[in-house]
């Protein structure tokens, strides 16, 4: 009875490990995604410390996770104690180390709001300087996504520096001008129309809802991943400690 029991979990084991296996595959896999991406949520990560050091931190986290999930389905078929205790005590790490970083991300969660974006932008952008990192990120963003401002063109009246810099001639930079097609390379419908705001020549949606709705599903998911990868992690802590016990 007590074998039937033991070889029960260590087939748990292995299919909890299994799923870390996978998850930490799918978290890697979203990082990379992230770092790579050309469609431009590359460069709003990029725009912020807080978020370029997550995505760092969900890279490290996918490949350990990727890593001991392999460990650990080796660890439950060989029945080895000292891969077994391994397993554990760098499975608790990792638990610790994303519970600290979710914990984290709710604190700092007002670093993501509409409100710290348009202080921003309204504070530092300087038009078309491609010089500025700042500038240049937000002009691929706007291109990139159709779309003009955090909130929309408006908030272009009080962008200080962009406003000292085009002497109140430009109502809005070009990036928020209207193309065909919608790309960086695409052709201006009419370059003076849009500059003078003109609403048939720009784009009139602001970033913050566009890029919210077009991410909002992938952030959902990448939640129900996190919880669902912490979930399993304590289970396979559970399994790897009474599998260790049970191994004579």
């Amino acid at each position: 009875m007590e074998g039937d029991c033991l070889s029960c979990m260590k087939y748990l084991m292995f299919v909890f490990n299994f799923f870390i296996f996978l998850g930490g595959a799918c978290l890697l896999g979203i990082g990379i995604w992230v770092m790579v991406d050309p469609t431009g949520f590359r460069e709003i990560v990029a725009a912020n410390p807080l978020l370029i050091t997550g995505a760092y931190i969900l890279l490290a986290m996918g490949g350990l996770l990727f890593l001991l999930g392999f460990l650990g389905c080796c660890g439950a078929v060989r029945e080895n104690k000292c891969l077994l205790l391994f397993f554990f005590l760098f499975i608790l790490i990792i638990f610790l180390a994303e519970l600290s970083a979710a914990i984290l991300a709710f604190i700092f969660r007002e670093n993501l709001t509409r409100e710290f974006f348009t202080k921003e932008l309204t504070k530092h952008y300087q038009g078309n300087n491609d010089t500025d990192v700042f500038s240049a990120t937000w002009n691929s963003v706007m291109i990139t996504f159709g779309c003009c401002g955090v909130n929309g063109p408006e908030d272009f009246r009080f962008a200080s520096v962009f406003r000292l810099l085009t002497l109140d001639s430009d109502e809005v930079p070009e990036a928020c001008c209207r193309r065909e097609p919608q790309t960086r390379d695409g052709v201006l419908l009419s370059r003076d129309e849009c500059l003078l705001g003109r609403d048939l020549f720009l784009n009139k949606q602001g970033c913050y809802t566009v890029i919210l709705n077009t991410f909002e599903t992938y952030v959902y998911l990448a939640g129900a991943l996190a919880i669902g990868v912490l979930a399993i992690e304590l289970f396979a802590m559970i399994f790897a400690m009474c599998l260790f016990r049970g191994i004579q």
